[in-house]
């Protein structure tokens, strides 16, 4: 591995996905900074930097997955250490942005938790934000810092294109990731469908219609987050009885919470693609999921910044 020659770049990890954060740093050619966290007899979070980062410009890998509020308090306390330790720049890398479904109002007297953990964020003393496929780009704009949106979309097809399936058409499980199904399908040159759904409730959908030819088709759905995975394999059954040759699955965030394995294992879906956005534990791991690394890409766009050079091209 070639060592980057540029010492005042540091890269740091907490608790939430350690072996990205160390394949990153590998990327790069460096190693993790030195810190620690502990827990106060109370539960209060503690941390200590254990090197001197005066003058560098420090980059702190850190996705708020769950358990997703002692994440983010360990990120936040993190900010507030190298601020203070007098670090030239403090970087945020955050591969999954947590609460970041809750964008918007969608009904009377909910929070905009999303513009809250920015505020968070930013209050701390975060300098920049790398992320990778926010729940809904317009995140970008709830912050006043600069923020690199890097995206999932040219790893998971690549993968794809490296299967050599034939009679691909790539759909989105609701008109939400029409633009992200669009991405992948003139990636890898193929129609796209849409299913057109409802949810009632939270983490509850209902298909209602599948727009576009499916009849003999591998279909390739792909989503940003998966998390109870309810719709991706409602989705997946539904193309099958619609005439669907095959079902693969593909999303950038593997929350995999509550019932999602079982549903997956119990699905149509011929194979899960996900990265490592979220570590998957052991208990998750089944045959049919297939994990991918955005530790290439996460370590080019830090290389790239640091450097003052275009992070664009990292885009597509």
């Amino acid at each position: 591995m070639a060592s980057y020659g540029d010492k005042s770049l540091k890269v740091f990890t907490l608790n939430s996905n350690l072996k990205l954060a160390e394949e990153i740093a590998t990327h790069i050619g460096t190693s993790l900074g030195k810190c620690s966290v502990s827990r106060f007899s109370d539960g209060e979070i503690q941390i200590n930097i254990e090197e001197s980062i005066r003058g560098c410009d420090v980059y702190i890998v850190q996705s708020t997955s769950a358990p997703v509020n002692e994440h983010l308090m360990e990120l936040l306390i993190m900010i507030d250490a190298v601020k203070r330790a007098s670090a030239r720049s403090v970087n945020i890398v955050m591969p999954y942005y947590g609460y970041a479904r809750q964008d918007r109002k969608a009904r009377s007297r909910e929070p905009i938790t999303a513009k809250l953990v920015a505020n968070l964020l930013e209050t701390a003393g975060a300098d920049r934000v790398i992320t990778l496929d926010l729940h809904a780009p317009q995140i970008q704009g709830f912050f006043d810092v600069p923020i690199d949106h890097l995206q999932g979309v040219p790893i998971l097809s690549d993968y794809f294109k490296e299967k050599n399936l034939e009679d691909i058409v790539v759909v989105s499980p609701d008109h939400g990731e029409v633009t992200r199904a669009r991405k992948m399908a003139d990636r890898l040159g193929t129609p796209i469908g849409i299913i057109d759904k409802r949810r009632p409730r939270p983490n509850v959908a209902e298909v209602m219609n599948i727009v576009g030819n499916i009849e003999g088709k591998t279909a390739i759905l792909i989503d940003d987050i998966i998390d109870t995975a309810g719709t991706i394999t409602l989705a997946a059954n539904a193309l099958v009885e619609s005439g669907a040759k095959e079902v693969y699955a593909c999303c950038t965030h593997p929350v995999l919470s509550g019932p999602a394995i079982e549903r997956i294992e119990n699905s149509k879906i011929k194979e899960l693609v996900i990265t490592n956005t979220i570590p998957l534990p052991e208990e998750k791991k089944t045959d049919k999921i297939t994990q991918l690394s955005v530790a290439p890409l996460i370590g080019e766009a830090i290389v790239r910044v640091h450097e003052l050079k275009s992070v664009s091209i990292l885009f597509d």
